[in-house]
């Protein structure tokens, strides 16, 4: 099985572009966050042959297909097992402190999307998992199972932005006493039959679909992990180091955003003739607001047709 003929990375040649000028100097090193199955760092290990790689990735299935496609580049990568808020750790664990650029490609992976087992998609039946790493943690089915009516409505209105968000955890309350709600089947058919025939016809997408994102959110701690990994991140690059971050959901975008606007603003407090160090910005935005997808590229890769693609460039080191 040839991995390029079922996985494009999205965004390839603007990430090379992007990070590129960070990774030309000797030694440079590189992290991948979200080494999935490995596409985005193939081709920058071969475009930048001085370059070492450390790939992080919760997924141990995805770790283990990124291990073989990488293997030709021998002790050039170093792969390790981790959720991206323990970039810090990692990195440390290679025995380097600091990096030249850091890639973010966030979201379900092609890997976890593809494999109806994981509980991803609502279009297949599966067990109700969602775990991005399988080897612990709760999974959606737990979830489904454990929460309030409460508690399901507050991660589907602020993972989901549901707007049917108490409709759809009243009937999981009700569905789950009757027969527990274990695969995505099941849960799929509880979401339909408590949307009005109204709103199915308006055409708002499969009613599943903020609910799913939701649930995987919530099982994954997605957004707590990213609000801390991000300035962890930014933190480790050397002066003209680079980080591109690739979000899939407003939510994500929303979050990157605002590290990103609090790096590039001055500190110097209103009416400081002069701006000391300490208050100037240690970071540049490479690219104004977010970059979409170009249509030849949303054609050729639909998944690429959501994508907000957000960089930044180091220009200081912090002052004490």
């Amino acid at each position: 099985m040839d991995l390029r003929d079922i996985h494009t990375p999205v965004l390839l040649e603007r990430c090379v572009e992007l990070l590129g000028p960070a990774l030309e100097r000797d030694d440079a090193v590189l992290v991948d966050a979200t080494e999935g199955m490995g596409g985005h760092s193939e081709a920058l290990l071969e475009r930048f042959p001085n370059i070492h790689l450390i790939g992080l990735d919760r997924d141990t299935d995805a770790l283990r297909i990124a291990g073989e496609r990488l293997a030709r580049f021998g002790d050039r990568v170093s792969l390790v097992h981790t959720v991206y808020d323990g970039i810090a750790a990692a990195v440390a664990s290679t025995g380097r402190r600091r990096v030249d650029g850091i890639l973010f490609d966030l979201g379900v992976s092609s890997l976890q999307l593809d494999e109806a087992e994981r509980g991803f998609a609502y279009a297949r039946d599966a067990p109700l998992d969602m775990r991005m790493d399988q080897t612990a943690g709760t999974t959606a089915a737990d979830i489904v199972a454990t929460y309030g009516e409460g508690d399901l409505r507050r991660i589907f209105e602020r993972y989901g932005e549901e707007k049917l968000a108490g409709r759809y955890a009243r009937a999981i309350i009700d569905a789950r006493g009757r027969a527990p709600l274990t695969r995505t089947g099941q849960l799929v058919d509880v979401l339909i039959a408590a949307t009005p025939v109204a709103v199915q016809r308006e055409g708002r997408g499969h009613p599943a679909k903020r609910v799913f994102q939701a649930l995987r959110i919530e099982v994954n701690a997605e957004l707590s992990v990213l609000e801390a990994a991000i300035p962890a991140a930014m933190d480790l690059l050397n002066v003209g180091g680079r980080i591109v971050v690739m979000s899939y959901q407003s939510l994500e975008d929303r979050l990157v955003k605002r590290v990103f606007a609090d790096a590039v603003r001055s500190t110097a407090p209103a009416g400081l003739p002069v701006e000391l160090p300490e208050h100037a910005p240690r970071f540049r935005l490479l690219v104004k607001g977010a970059e979409l997808a170009s249509d030849a590229e949303r054609e050729r890769n639909p998944r690429a047709t959501p994508v907000r693609l957000r960089a930044a460039e180091r220009i200081r080191e912090a002052v004490a």
